[in-house]
């Protein structure tokens, strides 16, 4: 009996193992289904995100170019009466009168251009008897002059601009070297 006994707690033995296996694998079947749910339900969300993302993208685009097709359609406004005032100059008679006619004529539209620039906020730089300095001015010229101080500005080939703190362009200039 005693072999008997031993033969039999073996099977047991396994019996108990095998239980045991398919108790884990009842209770892991619920977790994996529950595992497979959450994962499902992160993709979705993840998928849904994406998609947010790509139309905000696309709607944050669309109303940067609307801001600037707005701004320069603003500025386009502004410049139209300037182009007037020059078609109106080339339409001018040239007669006795005309020279001076157009010289005025010529006079306004530059005031009313760099008036406009000014409201703008684009300001001229100043550049005539200042040191040369790279950062807002493009030397082109260099020459001696008399009585002038080594690297002063002497001559302005093209006026630089500033729009706020920004550098449109520099000053064009001829500095006066020893």
């Amino acid at each position: 009996m005693a072999s008997g006994e031993t033969n039999t707690m073996p099977d047991e033995t396994v019996d108990t193992s095998e239980q045991a296996a398919a108790a884990d694998a009842a209770a892991q079947g619920p977790d994996a289904a529950e595992l497979t749910r959450q994962r499902d339900d992160y993709y979705d969300r993840l998928l849904r995100k994406t998609a947010e993302f790509d139309n905000y993208r696309r709607r944050t685009d669309r109303e940067r170019q609307q801001l600037a097709d707005a701004a320069a359609a603003d500025l386009i406004k502004d410049l139209l009466p300037l182009v007037d005032d020059l078609e109106r100059a080339l339409k001018a008679d040239a007669g006795s009168e005309g020279d001076g006619a157009i010289r005025r004529g010529v006079e306004l539209i530059h005031k009313q251009l760099v008036e406009t620039l000014r409201k703008r906020g684009v300001s001229p730089i100043e550049a005539l008897g200042q040191d040369f300095d790279p950062h807002f001015h493009n030397a082109v010229a260099y020459e001696p002059a008399e009585g002038r101080r080594e690297g002063e500005v002497i001559e302005e080939f093209a006026r630089g601009y500033m729009l706020g703190d920004r550098l449109l362009r520099p000053a064009m200039v001829k500095v006066a070297k020893a």
